[in-house]
Formats: structure tokens, sequence, C-alpha cells
């Protein structure tokens, strides 16, 4: 088994930032990709922001905020990071762009380079079936917002995933001090199977007079112990990147249950998208 010792993280939205932070905190070179400077402004600004609150809180020195920052580098170009262990995708929610992504991945890294794929929900088979070759390299490592904080890596194995993939990934997962967890390749895995519709019918109570937001998020919170409503949580998550969700698991298991409900829809529409618009089911600052 190669050991990994530098990363190179497609994507520098929220979770490929997260992921490229955590990376760097636990001693990796990390190279962050993508096409936006604008973006790349950003999760540099998000990463010299976290680590100084976790200094300010007395997390990390000084010395180890210094030393994680300087192992980020932020590139434009996929080619700059070529000299990468490994390579994780983390771009928007879309089955083409993921397979362009990879199709550039496989061409810019070495046969023993794992390619990963954050998705939350597509199929990491569909995924892998755009390389000419290499599909046993190709694996599904879903982290959690925000990443820093969340323990949880979902690893999911494709139809050609190769054990040794697997086994590289639970070992890189565990040196960034998360806990790898194994599901095999179903729409929405286990994490966004199980959760998409708690959140949908969280909707449809809503839309049906049951309660108010407020009252479903504290009841569930309080009831079941959860630290975030669904309906909050839905506000954090996104919401078009919940309705996406769902709608790959509507069409993948043809089940009406995962059919996202006309309230999600009606603010889908309306651009209230959550925390990243300011207004989704709640107001944010």
């Amino acid at each position: 088994m190669s050991e990994v010792n530098s990363i190179a993280v497609v994507g520098a939205g929220a979770m490929g930032s997260g992921i490229a932070l955590t990376a760097a905190m636990s001693g990796l070179k990390v190279w962050q990709i993508d096409v936006s400077q604008e973006q790349l402004d950003r999760a540099n600004a998000y990463h010299a922001k976290t680590l100084k609150r976790s200094v300010d809180k007395e997390r990390i020195s000084q010395e180890d905020s210094e030393a994680a920052l300087s192992r980020i580098e932020h590139l434009t170009d996929l080619a700059g990071a070529s000299d990468a262990d490994w390579a994780v995708e983390a771009a928007t929610e879309d089955a083409e762009l993921k397979k362009r992504i990879f199709q550039q991945m496989h061409a810019t890294f070495g046969p023993q380079v794992v390619l990963a794929t954050n998705t939350s929900s597509i199929s990491i088979t569909d995924i892998a079936s755009s390389l000419p070759d290499g599909a046993d390299r190709v694996i599904g490592m879903h982290f959690f917002n925000p990443v820093p904080v969340m323990k949880l890596v979902e690893v999911i194995t494709g139809l050609q995933t190769s054990e040794d993939t697997a086994h590289r990934t639970i070992a890189l997962a565990e040196g960034m001090g998360k806990t790898p967890i194994l599901a095999n390749d179903r729409a929405g895995f286990v994490s966004n199977r199980v959760l998409m519709p708690m959140i949908n019918e969280a909707f449809y109570a809503w839309m049906d007079g049951v309660a108010e937001p407020e009252a479903i998020d504290g009841i569930m919170k309080l009831g079941c112990a959860f630290p975030m409503g669904p309906l909050r949580l839905a506000d954090f998550i996104g919401l078009d990147v919940c309705h996406h969700i769902m709608m790959v698991l509507y069409n993948e298991l043809g089940d009406q249950k995962y059919f996202p409900c006309p309230r999600l829809r009606q603010l889908v529409n309306a651009g209230r998208l959550g925390d990243k618009t300011g207004h989704g089911v709640y107001e944010h600052d």
C-alpha cells in the first residue's frame, strides 16, 4: 500500500475547501483546484478564518495553524497538481460534470492514484463508466459538512472498485482523523437514503399544517435528540441540494416517497435556498 503524502482536491466550494483544510491539518500537502479564482480566494479566506478560530479557542497552536495554511496551494489548472498521491473531486452534484472531471483526473494522475468523489448521491459505478480504463481506482469518499468538525466519511464502493482501493481509502480517512464506514453503491447510499425522506416528510408536515417549522424542528431536536431539526438542516444543506438528491433517489428507485414535497419545490423555484441565499425555510444573517 503506497503512502499518501499529498492530495489534490478538485473543487473549492464548501465541501472542497473543508476537505482541503482537514487534509492540511492532518499533515498532507494539498493542492486546491478550481476553475474560478474567486472561489479559490473564498476558500483561502475560509481556511485562514477557520484556523484563526481554532487558535483563539486554543484547539491548535499558532505554529500549527501557520504550518497547515502553508501546506495548501491554490490552482486553477489541474496539471499543476499532477504529482499528487491522491485525488478527490468535490464539484457540484452534476453527473455529467463529474464525469468530465474524472476524465481529466484520469489523464492527469498516474495509475496508482486513487480517484475519489465526494458525491452524496450519484452512482460511483456511473462516474467510473466515463473512464476508458481504471474503474477499479474510483471510489466514493463522502465527507459531511462542516468537514473539519464532522467525523464520518461514508466510503462507497462501485461495481469495479478494487479491495485495495477501498482499504487505502479507509486508511486515508483514518489518517485524516475521520471515521470511515463502508456502504454499497445504491442511490443516496445510506446517509441520504435515510435522511432525505425525513426532511421531505418534515416539509409535508409543514405544508399540511401539522405544525410550524420552529415546532417541527423543536420536537425533533428534543424528542429525538437531533442536534438540528430537519427543516433547519435542509436550509444548512441547501434546499436546491436536497431537491436534487431527492430527484436522484426518485429516478433511481421509482418510489413516490422520494419525490420532493410541493412546498420544498416552491421555495427552490423562488430562489429561497437556505443559508447560502439568506432565506429558505428560515431567514438567515
